[in-house]
């Protein structure tokens, strides 16, 4: 395996064959493909000034700039290509910033500080969720007087639909943000908060995802256990007991939520055949949980009992979008984060792959016209790849070089810090031995963690639609809700919607297309 693995690595030097598309040696190849990139930049100087009646954000946890690139790379090679030249849909929205991820009282943020920036619009502590940054993580009195409220709130009280998707526990560091107070992200029900903070008044997250914004019309997700009494057996693993529920307070959230909307058109599900079975024009209301924790990674997903990322959205979509006054919803990839966490490479990646169909499903259901949608991140990892890899090299696969030092094969991709971290009688792992193609295969690390770490830099901000080039540059990352509240004219951001229509007695070329061909009918008519 050592002499195979040596010889393979050396072949690439060796050879000095180059592995790329003969076209690719014509440089009017690269010309032309230049010249069609700069035709399409040019219809960009017509912004698109409409009002968004729509508002969509994917957010990839943990997906930085290294991890797009890599699943990028990934996504071609799935299709037989070598990949780096491959599209994302995010790849192909026509405006991409940078946002800074910072959290008020951390360089490297965590994701409930970020998640506070990017819904409720201002920087916040790290763990804590919904609150600015006076509040004080795990001192429930701290809460009292400090919330503040997401995007979501201000589209649902401008009158829009509203959804929350994502593929770990739909009480998670991410999602929470959007409806919750907390001063920590891991009270996630009344069991894992301090009994002085229930005393005090402090609700656990689940306990909010109800009550503090009663009406939200798409909640999908994992995170089943937390809203069933403490004991509760599971549905779909019936007597094992880290999935039984865990409330102490013996509410039973989901009962609570099935009676409040039996005469709504609401529909609890928690399995992916329910889910698809639904008529999307018959439901108003839809709460989906479909594990007892975060969703199962997409590369073991259980096909028969778990929906994909991407027809989650789908179906969000669908009964969203019957709402005339639009929608508003968060997408969240969330357990790219997790493969980071673990040092599983592969998961992450095809995480981050599943994310991008999703985009791209959202993108033939809706319209730049009038939805604006925005992909970013929260925060990177200390994940990069490297080694001088060859055109084509599998994304997982090994540098064509050895180790200068010790003589050794490596990986391209490899972690900063982490659980790859492998010593084998007193020397670095050699890699030639393992089967470092496996989906759970933690690729190596520098430094020894338990779990990898988050890195600092700053993420990428991608968008389309409706005031889309307001985000551009170097921005912080509390600025993208105020604009996509600017494009949609909620929140604090109406004057100039106002302005707008009393304008309207000028040209109809002034008005959204719509708009216009009704004032031209209304004209005819009189």
């Amino acid at each position: 395996m050592k002499v195979t693995a040596l010889i393979v690595c050396l072949a690439w030097v060796c050879l000095g064959k180059p592995q790329f598309p003969e076209q690719e040696k014509d440089p009017s190849y690269w010309n032309s493909w230049a010249q069609r990139t700069l035709k399409h930049a040019l219809t960009l100087q017509e912004l698109n000034r409409n009002i968004a009646k729509n508002l969509i954000l994917f957010l990839g946890d943990g997906m930085g700039i290294p991890t797009v690139t890599a699943a990028r790379i990934l996504k071609g090679q799935l299709s037989g290509h070598s990949g780096e030249e491959t599209q994302l849909e995010m790849d192909k929205f026509p405006y991409v910033s940078l946002a800074k991820t910072y959290n008020t009282d951390a360089q490297v943020p965590d994701s409930a500080g970020t998640a506070t920036a990017y819904l409720c619009g201002v920087k916040a502590n790290e763990g804590t969720v919904g609150v600015s940054a006076a509040a004080v993580r795990s001192q429930c009195n701290t809460t009292f007087g400090n919330e503040v409220t997401s995007i979501l709130k201000w589209a649902k009280d401008a009158g829009k639909s509203v959804g929350i998707v994502t593929t770990t526990r739909v009480n998670h560091a991410t999602p929470s943000a959007a409806y919750a107070h907390c001063v920590d992200r891991d009270w996630f029900s009344d069991a894992e908060m301090p009994v002085e903070a229930v005393q005090a008044g402090c609700k656990d997250i689940a306990r909010q995802l109800f009550e503090n914004i009663p009406y939200i019309d798409v909640i999908m997700g994992g995170g089943r256990k937390y809203m069933f009494p403490k004991n509760t057996s599971d549905v779909e693993y019936p007597g094992e007991r880290k999935h039984m529920g865990t409330r102490k307070d013996g509410r039973n959230l989901v009962a609570e939520w099935k009676e409040r909307m039996k005469d709504l058109r609401g529909h609890y599900v928690w399995n992916r055949k329910d889910l698809l079975a639904l008529n999307p024009n018959n439901v108003d209301y839809l709460l989906g949980l479909f594990e007892p924790g975060d969703l199962t990674y997409n590369l073991e997903r259980n096909t028969e009992t778990d929906p994909s990322l991407t027809e989650m959205v789908d179906v969000a979509i669908r009964i969203l979008r019957k709402n005339p006054e639009g929608f508003y919803l968060l997408v969240e990839g969330g357990r790219i984060d997790h493969g980071h966490h673990e040092g599983k490479a592969k998961q992450a990646l095809h995480e981050a792959v599943e994310m991008d169909r999703a985009i791209g499903r959202a993108g033939l259901m809706t319209s730049p016209y009038d939805t604006l949608t925005v992909v970013t991140a929260d925060h990177s990892h200390v994940f990069n790849f490297g080694g001088y890899t060859p055109r084509g090299n599998s994304i997982f696969g090994l540098a064509p070089m050895l180790s200068d030092v010790d003589q050794k094969p490596f990986t391209a991709i490899l972690y900063g810090n982490g659980p790859g971290y492998k010593i084998v009688n007193g020397v670095r792992e050699n890699v030639s031995t393992i089967d470092y193609n496996q989906n759970n295969y933690q690729a190596q690390s520098a430094v020894p963690l338990r779990m990898e770490t988050h890195g600092g830099e700053d993420v990428a901000v991608f968008s389309k639609g409706p005031m889309a080039h307001l985000l551009h540059g170097v921005k912080e990352q509390n600025y993208i809700p105020h604009v996509m509240a600017y494009a949609a004219c909620i929140g604090q951001n109406t004057r100039h919607c106002v302005s707008a229509v009393s304008q309207a007695t000028g040209p109809s070329a002034a008005l959204p297309g719509v708009l216009a061909a009704l004032l031209t009918l209304t004209l005819l008519l009189c």
